[in-house]
Protein backbone atom coordinates (compact mmCIF):
# COMPACT_ATOMS: atom_id res chain seq x y z
CA UNK A 1 0.00 0.00 0.00
CA UNK A 2 2.76 2.45 0.87
CA UNK A 3 4.84 1.62 -2.21
CA UNK A 4 3.01 3.94 -4.72
CA UNK A 5 3.13 6.89 -2.32
CA UNK A 6 6.79 6.25 -1.52
CA UNK A 7 7.62 6.02 -5.21
CA UNK A 8 5.89 9.34 -5.92
CA UNK A 9 7.69 11.04 -3.03
CA UNK A 10 11.09 9.73 -4.12
CA UNK A 11 10.45 10.74 -7.73
CA UNK A 12 9.63 14.28 -6.62
CA UNK A 13 12.77 14.51 -4.49
CA UNK A 14 15.25 12.84 -6.83
CA UNK A 15 14.08 13.81 -10.31
CA UNK A 16 16.15 16.57 -11.88
CA UNK A 17 14.59 19.69 -13.34
CA UNK A 18 15.65 20.60 -16.88
CA UNK A 19 18.86 22.58 -17.17
CA UNK A 20 18.49 26.35 -17.09
CA UNK A 21 19.09 27.66 -20.63
CA UNK A 22 21.92 30.09 -21.23
CA UNK A 23 19.57 32.93 -22.13
CA UNK A 24 17.31 32.60 -19.08
CA UNK A 25 16.30 35.90 -17.42
CA UNK A 26 18.62 37.08 -14.67
CA UNK A 27 17.02 37.62 -11.28
CA UNK A 28 17.97 39.20 -7.97
CA UNK A 29 16.06 38.42 -4.76
CA UNK A 30 16.48 40.98 -1.97
CA UNK A 31 16.24 40.17 1.76
CA UNK A 32 16.76 43.35 3.85
CA UNK A 33 16.50 41.73 7.32
CA UNK A 34 13.95 44.25 8.57
CA UNK A 35 12.17 42.82 11.62
CA UNK A 36 8.52 43.20 12.48
CA UNK A 37 9.39 45.54 15.37
CA UNK A 38 10.98 48.00 12.91
CA UNK A 39 8.85 47.54 9.81
CA UNK A 40 6.28 50.25 10.50
CA UNK A 41 8.63 52.80 12.08
CA UNK A 42 8.33 56.14 10.27
CA UNK A 43 11.71 57.17 11.70
CA UNK A 44 13.40 54.24 9.96
CA UNK A 45 11.61 54.57 6.60
CA UNK A 46 14.57 56.17 4.82
CA UNK A 47 17.08 53.73 6.32
CA UNK A 48 14.94 50.79 5.18
CA UNK A 49 14.76 52.18 1.65
CA UNK A 50 18.53 52.68 1.52
CA UNK A 51 19.00 49.05 2.58
CA UNK A 52 16.68 47.79 -0.15
CA UNK A 53 18.33 50.04 -2.72
CA UNK A 54 21.86 48.96 -1.78
CA UNK A 55 21.00 45.26 -1.89
CA UNK A 56 19.34 45.71 -5.30
CA UNK A 57 22.70 46.72 -6.77
CA UNK A 58 23.60 49.22 -9.46
CA UNK A 59 21.95 49.07 -12.89
CA UNK A 60 23.65 46.68 -15.32
CA UNK A 61 23.58 46.27 -19.10
CA UNK A 62 21.84 42.87 -18.88
CA UNK A 63 18.15 43.12 -17.90
CA UNK A 64 17.19 41.82 -14.47
CA UNK A 65 14.03 40.98 -12.55
CA UNK A 66 14.46 42.38 -9.02
CA UNK A 67 12.23 40.92 -6.31
CA UNK A 68 11.42 42.73 -3.04
CA UNK A 69 9.36 41.27 -0.15
CA UNK A 70 5.71 41.67 0.76
CA UNK A 71 4.81 45.25 1.75
CA UNK A 72 8.46 46.21 1.25
CA UNK A 73 7.76 49.94 1.05
CA UNK A 74 5.17 52.21 2.72
CA UNK A 75 4.32 54.02 -0.53
CA UNK A 76 1.01 54.18 -2.41
CA UNK A 77 2.67 53.81 -5.79
CA UNK A 78 -0.26 54.75 -8.00
CA UNK A 79 -0.71 57.99 -6.01
CA UNK A 80 2.90 58.99 -5.34
CA UNK A 81 4.94 59.75 -8.49
CA UNK A 82 7.94 60.74 -6.37
CA UNK A 83 8.13 57.21 -4.98
CA UNK A 84 7.82 55.72 -8.46
CA UNK A 85 10.70 57.91 -9.62
CA UNK A 86 12.86 56.77 -6.67
CA UNK A 87 12.26 53.13 -7.58
CA UNK A 88 12.79 53.68 -11.30
CA UNK A 89 16.15 55.30 -10.55
CA UNK A 90 17.36 51.94 -9.21
CA UNK A 91 16.64 50.16 -12.49
CA UNK A 92 18.68 49.65 -15.61
CA UNK A 93 17.15 50.04 -19.11
CA UNK A 94 15.70 46.50 -19.19
CA UNK A 95 15.13 45.89 -15.48
CA UNK A 96 11.80 45.36 -13.76
CA UNK A 97 11.13 45.70 -10.03
CA UNK A 98 8.52 43.40 -8.47
CA UNK A 99 7.67 44.78 -5.04
CA UNK A 100 5.04 44.55 -2.37
CA UNK A 101 3.19 47.79 -1.52
CA UNK A 102 -0.41 48.50 -0.56
CA UNK A 103 -3.14 49.90 -2.80
CA UNK A 104 -5.56 52.14 -0.86
CA UNK A 105 -9.08 53.41 -1.46
CA UNK A 106 -10.76 56.49 -0.01
CA UNK A 107 -14.37 57.55 0.47
CA UNK A 108 -16.31 60.58 1.60
CA UNK A 109 -17.78 60.24 5.10
CA UNK A 110 -20.26 62.47 6.91
CA UNK A 111 -18.57 63.92 10.00
CA UNK A 112 -21.24 65.84 11.90
CA UNK A 113 -22.60 67.86 9.03
CA UNK A 114 -19.49 68.12 6.86
CA UNK A 115 -17.85 65.70 4.47
CA UNK A 116 -14.38 64.28 5.12
CA UNK A 117 -12.18 62.00 3.04
CA UNK A 118 -11.38 58.85 4.98
CA UNK A 119 -9.65 55.54 4.24
CA UNK A 120 -12.18 52.98 3.03
CA UNK A 121 -10.02 49.90 2.50
CA UNK A 122 -6.84 48.57 0.94
CA UNK A 123 -5.30 45.74 -1.06
CA UNK A 124 -2.13 43.89 -0.12
CA UNK A 125 -0.51 44.12 -3.54
CA UNK A 126 2.49 43.34 -5.71
CA UNK A 127 3.37 45.96 -8.32
CA UNK A 128 5.48 45.82 -11.47
CA UNK A 129 7.66 48.95 -11.72
CA UNK A 130 9.43 49.80 -15.00
CA UNK A 131 12.60 51.90 -15.56
CA UNK A 132 10.41 54.76 -16.85
CA UNK A 133 8.36 54.73 -13.62
CA UNK A 134 5.26 53.08 -15.06
CA UNK A 135 3.09 50.51 -13.25
CA UNK A 136 1.93 48.13 -15.99
CA UNK A 137 0.24 45.58 -13.70
CA UNK A 138 -0.65 44.76 -10.11
CA UNK A 139 -1.73 41.65 -8.19
CA UNK A 140 -4.00 41.90 -5.13
CA UNK A 141 -3.86 39.22 -2.45
CA UNK A 142 -7.02 37.07 -2.38
CA UNK A 143 -6.57 34.89 0.74
CA UNK A 144 -6.47 37.38 3.60
CA UNK A 145 -5.44 36.67 7.20
CA UNK A 146 -8.28 37.14 9.71
CA UNK A 147 -7.32 39.53 12.52
CA UNK A 148 -4.13 40.34 10.61
CA UNK A 149 -5.48 41.93 7.42
CA UNK A 150 -9.11 42.25 8.36
CA UNK A 151 -11.22 42.08 11.50
CA UNK A 152 -14.00 39.50 11.07
CA UNK A 153 -17.41 40.48 12.43
CA UNK A 154 -16.09 44.02 12.85
CA UNK A 155 -19.46 45.46 13.95
CA UNK A 156 -19.45 43.07 16.93
CA UNK A 157 -15.77 42.76 17.81
CA UNK A 158 -14.65 46.37 17.42
CA UNK A 159 -17.02 47.69 20.15
CA UNK A 160 -15.50 45.03 22.43
CA UNK A 161 -12.08 46.61 21.98
CA UNK A 162 -10.65 44.10 19.50
CA UNK A 163 -8.66 45.27 16.50
CA UNK A 164 -6.37 43.97 13.77
CA UNK A 165 -2.85 42.91 14.67
CA UNK A 166 -1.46 45.03 11.81
CA UNK A 167 -1.63 48.81 12.39
CA UNK A 168 -4.53 50.57 10.67
CA UNK A 169 -8.25 51.08 11.08
CA UNK A 170 -9.47 49.99 7.63
CA UNK A 171 -9.64 46.38 6.52
CA UNK A 172 -7.83 44.93 3.54
CA UNK A 173 -10.04 43.77 0.68
CA UNK A 174 -9.47 40.50 -1.21
CA UNK A 175 -8.38 40.38 -4.82
CA UNK A 176 -9.97 38.16 -7.49
CA UNK A 177 -7.66 35.14 -7.06
CA UNK A 178 -4.84 33.60 -9.13
CA UNK A 179 -3.75 35.79 -12.03
CA UNK A 180 -0.83 35.82 -14.43
CA UNK A 181 0.76 39.25 -14.84
CA UNK A 182 2.56 40.06 -18.08
CA UNK A 183 6.16 41.18 -17.63
CA UNK A 184 7.11 43.53 -20.51
CA UNK A 185 9.87 42.39 -22.83
CA UNK A 186 13.32 43.98 -22.91
CA UNK A 187 16.40 43.41 -25.09
CA UNK A 188 17.67 40.05 -23.92
CA UNK A 189 14.41 39.09 -22.19
CA UNK A 190 11.16 38.04 -23.91
CA UNK A 191 7.71 38.99 -22.69
CA UNK A 192 6.65 36.45 -20.06
CA UNK A 193 3.90 35.72 -17.57
CA UNK A 194 4.37 35.69 -13.79
CA UNK A 195 1.97 34.25 -11.23
CA UNK A 196 1.87 35.80 -7.75
CA UNK A 197 0.92 34.34 -4.39
CA UNK A 198 1.45 36.68 -1.44
CA UNK A 199 2.59 35.17 1.86
CA UNK A 200 0.48 32.25 3.06
CA UNK A 201 -1.55 32.09 -0.19
CA UNK A 202 1.13 29.65 -1.37
CA UNK A 203 -0.16 26.99 1.06
CA UNK A 204 -3.49 26.55 -0.78
CA UNK A 205 -2.82 23.50 -2.92
CA UNK A 206 -4.53 23.65 -6.30
CA UNK A 207 -5.36 27.38 -5.95
CA UNK A 208 -2.09 29.10 -6.86
CA UNK A 209 -2.09 29.22 -10.68
CA UNK A 210 -4.34 30.77 -13.32
CA UNK A 211 -4.64 27.60 -15.41
CA UNK A 212 -6.05 29.48 -18.40
CA UNK A 213 -2.93 31.70 -18.48
CA UNK A 214 -0.23 29.42 -17.14
CA UNK A 215 2.74 31.52 -15.97
CA UNK A 216 6.44 30.85 -16.47
CA UNK A 217 7.02 31.03 -12.70
CA UNK A 218 5.45 32.00 -9.39
CA UNK A 219 6.53 34.91 -7.20
CA UNK A 220 5.87 34.39 -3.48
CA UNK A 221 6.69 37.58 -1.53
CA UNK A 222 6.10 37.10 2.16
CA UNK A 223 6.58 38.58 5.61
CA UNK A 224 7.64 35.58 7.68
CA UNK A 225 8.94 37.80 10.50
CA UNK A 226 5.59 37.19 12.23
CA UNK A 227 6.23 33.50 12.81
CA UNK A 228 9.36 33.13 14.91
CA UNK A 229 11.91 30.45 14.08
CA UNK A 230 9.55 27.65 13.02
CA UNK A 231 7.27 29.46 10.57
CA UNK A 232 9.75 30.42 7.82
CA UNK A 233 11.04 26.86 7.41
CA UNK A 234 7.52 25.43 7.18
CA UNK A 235 6.51 28.15 4.73
CA UNK A 236 9.49 27.31 2.51
CA UNK A 237 8.50 23.62 2.59
CA UNK A 238 4.96 24.50 1.48
CA UNK A 239 6.33 26.56 -1.42
CA UNK A 240 8.47 23.62 -2.51
CA UNK A 241 5.37 21.40 -2.59
CA UNK A 242 3.55 23.89 -4.83
CA UNK A 243 6.55 23.92 -7.19
CA UNK A 244 6.43 20.11 -7.49
CA UNK A 245 2.66 20.04 -7.90
CA UNK A 246 2.52 22.69 -10.62
CA UNK A 247 5.87 22.08 -12.33
CA UNK A 248 6.76 25.75 -11.90
CA UNK A 249 9.78 27.48 -10.38
CA UNK A 250 9.10 29.75 -7.42
CA UNK A 251 10.91 32.90 -6.30
CA UNK A 252 10.49 33.78 -2.61
CA UNK A 253 11.43 37.22 -1.22
CA UNK A 254 11.00 37.81 2.51
CA UNK A 255 12.24 40.59 4.82
CA UNK A 256 13.95 38.29 7.35
CA UNK A 257 14.17 34.86 5.65
CA UNK A 258 13.85 32.31 4.24
CA UNK A 259 14.17 33.81 0.75
CA UNK A 260 14.84 31.28 -1.98
CA UNK A 261 14.98 30.34 -5.65
CA UNK A 262 13.17 27.01 -6.12
CA UNK A 263 13.19 25.00 -9.34
CA UNK A 264 10.21 23.26 -10.90
CA UNK A 265 11.01 19.97 -9.09
CA UNK A 266 10.98 21.66 -5.68
CA UNK A 267 14.77 21.80 -5.24
CA UNK A 268 16.09 24.87 -3.41
CA UNK A 269 18.80 26.22 -5.71
CA UNK A 270 19.75 29.18 -3.54
CA UNK A 271 18.50 30.45 -0.18
CA UNK A 272 19.11 33.13 2.44
CA UNK A 273 18.54 31.94 5.99
CA UNK A 274 16.74 33.80 8.79
CA UNK A 275 18.02 37.11 10.14
CA UNK A 276 20.54 37.71 7.38
CA UNK A 277 20.59 40.72 5.06
CA UNK A 278 21.65 39.91 1.54
CA UNK A 279 20.57 39.02 -1.97
CA UNK A 280 20.36 36.03 -4.28
CA UNK A 281 21.54 36.30 -7.88
CA UNK A 282 20.83 33.67 -10.49
CA UNK A 283 19.01 32.68 -13.62
CA UNK A 284 15.29 32.04 -13.56
CA UNK A 285 14.79 28.23 -13.65
CA UNK A 286 12.62 26.91 -16.49
CA UNK A 287 9.10 25.58 -16.05
CA UNK A 288 8.06 22.02 -16.84
CA UNK A 289 5.14 21.02 -18.99
CA UNK A 290 1.91 21.06 -16.96
CA UNK A 291 1.98 18.17 -14.50
CA UNK A 292 -0.91 15.79 -13.90
CA UNK A 293 -1.72 17.80 -10.78
CA UNK A 294 -1.60 21.06 -12.79
CA UNK A 295 -4.15 19.57 -15.19
CA UNK A 296 -6.46 17.95 -12.63
CA UNK A 297 -5.92 19.98 -9.46
CA UNK A 298 -6.98 18.30 -6.24
CA UNK A 299 -8.96 15.77 -8.28
CA UNK A 300 -5.56 14.11 -8.83
CA UNK A 301 -5.34 13.31 -5.10
CA UNK A 302 -8.90 11.98 -5.13
CA UNK A 303 -8.16 9.70 -8.10
CA UNK A 304 -5.00 8.45 -6.37
CA UNK A 305 -7.08 7.69 -3.28
CA UNK A 306 -9.52 5.68 -5.40
CA UNK A 307 -6.62 3.82 -7.01
CA UNK A 308 -5.10 2.95 -3.63
CA UNK A 309 -8.50 1.85 -2.30
CA UNK A 310 -8.94 -0.39 -5.34
CA UNK A 311 -5.48 -1.88 -4.84
CA UNK A 312 -6.25 -2.52 -1.19
CA UNK A 313 -9.48 -4.34 -2.05
CA UNK A 314 -7.79 -6.38 -4.79
CA UNK A 315 -4.85 -7.26 -2.55
CA UNK A 316 -7.13 -8.32 0.28
CA UNK A 317 -9.17 -10.49 -2.05
CA UNK A 318 -6.13 -12.19 -3.55
CA UNK A 319 -4.60 -12.87 -0.12
CA UNK A 320 -7.73 -14.77 0.87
Amino acid sequence: MAAPLLALALWGLLAQAPATPAGAPRIRVVQPNIGQDEKYSAALEEAHFRTLAALSGTPRPAPRLIFWPEAAIPAYLDMEPAWRARLAALLGPGDLLLTGANKVYYKQADKGGYSETVLAGANNSVWIVTPDARLPARYDKAHLVPFGEYLPMRSILQPLGLSRLVPGDADFWPGPGPQSLTLPAAPGRPEMRMGVQICYEIIFSGQVVDAANRPAFLFNPSNDAWFGSWGPVQHLAQARLRAMEEGLPIVRATPTGVSAIIDARGHVLRALGPHHAGFLDGALPPALSPTLFARLGNWAAFLLLLLLAGLAIATRGSSR
